[in-house]
């Protein structure tokens, strides 16, 4: 849970970007944004239940390419590191993962307690192009055999105002099964889905998603885990992450008079059942009941 000095810091942070950065940021929802700076000014008692995230468009100078800062900040950033992940067309998956687990690292070790998006800026215009080779991994990125190899999972939840139209619901189905994600959807109003697996994997799913036609979507949770395959391997450590077995579309008893509100208790049942049940207040703002 955030507090109100931690949210101050975010906003704080956010506004700094927002000015240096006015075409290239997006704020992914601006109620979530809202509310925190809200919070911050002691308007409203409750912190958000919804996190802050947003990307950043980046131009790097060498080469011409653009790459694209996903984050997300957890409640109680500063004090701990955010969730920051890149992506580019230029970069293959495999050294895209290793730029991410190097980021990862650099924020650890040098900016833990401190806002720090600026600084993975910088580190990123300065070591992105090392990453745009045909070489699976960088020469001065190469893991020695000594040195413990990980791969990050990513678990997105993300909130839709609602998911009715057939073909979204193909796609929800059939991109998940074509990128090996685990998880579900659950159709109605509001839409709920979960996708989980290898993190390039999860990013990809999110970017084909969010470009579908929404009255409002956004990733209203994430979780990346960073995990030791020296001695299991990379699919082994996947599964590991896993909470579901498969990705399918879940259909509970319909209520409302509109025929369009799943039962809620039904879904929170669902997630207790796969140790997610905390996941439901981070969603809808209350504590799960049971039907």
């Amino acid at each position: 849970m955030t507090s109100p000095a931690n949210a101050e810091a975010q906003i704080s942070e956010l506004d700094l970007l927002f000015s240096m950065f006015p075409n290239e940021l997006l704020v992914d929802d601006q109620l979530a944004f809202a509310d925190l700076g809200e919070y911050a000014q002691g308007k409203i008692l409750n912190p958000p239940t919804s996190r802050l995230q947003f990307t950043v468009h980046l131009q790097l100078d060498a080469p011409n390419e653009v790459c694209v800062l996903s984050c997300a900040f957890p409640p109680n950033y500063p004090a701990v590191v955010p969730e920051i992940s890149t992506r580019s067309d230029a970069i293959y998956r495999t050294q895209q993962a290793q730029l991410n687990m190097d980021l990862h690292e650099y924020l650890q070790e040098n900016c833990c307690g401190e806002i720090c998006v600026l600084n993975a800026i910088e580190w990123i215009k300065d070591h992105a192009a090392a990453y745009m080779s045909k070489e699976t991994i960088p020469s001065e990125k190469r893991q020695p055999a000594n040195r413990t190899k990980d791969v990050i999972c990513t678990r997105l939840w993300i909130y839709s105002h609602h998911i009715y139209n057939k073909e979204k619901r193909k796609n929800i189905l059939e991109w998940a099964k074509e990128l090996s994600l685990t998880g579900f959807s659950m159709p109605g109003k509001p839409g709920v889905i979960c996708v989980e697996g290898a993190q390039s994997a999860c990013e990809e799913y999110w970017t084909r998603a969010k470009r579908l036609t929404w009255k409002r979507i956004l990733i209203r949770h994430r979780e990346d885990a960073i995990l030791d395959i020296t001695n299991i391997g990379v699919d082994a450590a996947i599964q590991m992450f896993r909470k579901f077995t498969d990705f399918e579309e879940k259909i509970f008893d319909v209520r409302g008079t509109k025929g369009n509100h799943m039962d809620l208790g039904q879904l929170y049942q669902f997630l207790n059942e796969r140790e997610c049940g905390d996941i439901f207040q981070l969603y809808f703002g209350v504590e799960g009941k049971t039907s």
